[in-house]
C-alpha cells in the first residue's frame, strides 16, 4: 500500500508573515550602505576598519549599524577574536554571497538596458500626462 503525502497548504497568516517579513528584510538591504558594505565584503573576510576605508563617505556609527543589521539578518558572519586589542572580522555568509550575486546580475541588467531605460524614460516623462491612456 502506497501512502501519499499532503502538503498542507499555506494559510493567509503565514502568507502575510513571509510577506511582511520579506518587506522589513528588502528595506534593511535596499539602501546605499548596505549593498556597498556587501559588494566590499565580496568573497573576503574583512576586519572593521577595512571596510570603512573602501566605502567613501561612510561614517563609524553608519558602518557599526549597517553591519548588525546585515548579522541580524544572515548576510554577514561576524567573528569576535578574544585578543587585546579585540579584534573582530566580518564576512558574508552563504546567503549574503547569493544576495551579493543577486544584486551583481541586477547591475549587469542596469547596464545591458540602460539605454531602452533611458529612452524609455525620456518617452514617459515628455508624454501628455493629462490623457488617460
Amino acid at each position: 500500500m502506497e501512502t501519499e503525502q499532503i502538503r498542507p497548504e499555506p494559510d493567509d497568516a503565514d502568507v502575510t508573515h513571509a510577506d511582511s517579513l520579506a518587506r522589513e528584510i528588502f528595506s534593511g538591504i535596499a539602501n546605499k550602505w548596505a549593498l556597498l558594505v556587501i559588494n566590499v565584503l565580496g568573497t573576503r573576510t574583512l576586519r572593521f576598519t577595512e571596510p570603512k576605508g573602501e566605502v567613501d563617505g561612510i561614517s563609524h556609527k553608519m558602518l557599526t549599524q549597517t553591519l548588525r543589521g546585515l548579522e541580524r539578518d544572515g548576510v554577514v558572519h561576524r567573528t569576535v577574536y578574544a585578543t587585546v586589542p579585540p579584534r573582530v572580522d566580518y564576512r558574508l555568509t552563504e546567503a549574503g554571497q547569493a544576495l551579493r550575486d543577486t544584486v551583481n546580475g541586477m547591475c549587469t541588467w542596469t547596464r545591458r538596458y540602460l539605454d531602452e531605460i533611458d529612452t524609455a524614460r525620456r518617452r514617459f516623462d515628455t508624454h501628455d500626462r493629462g490623457t488617460v491612456r
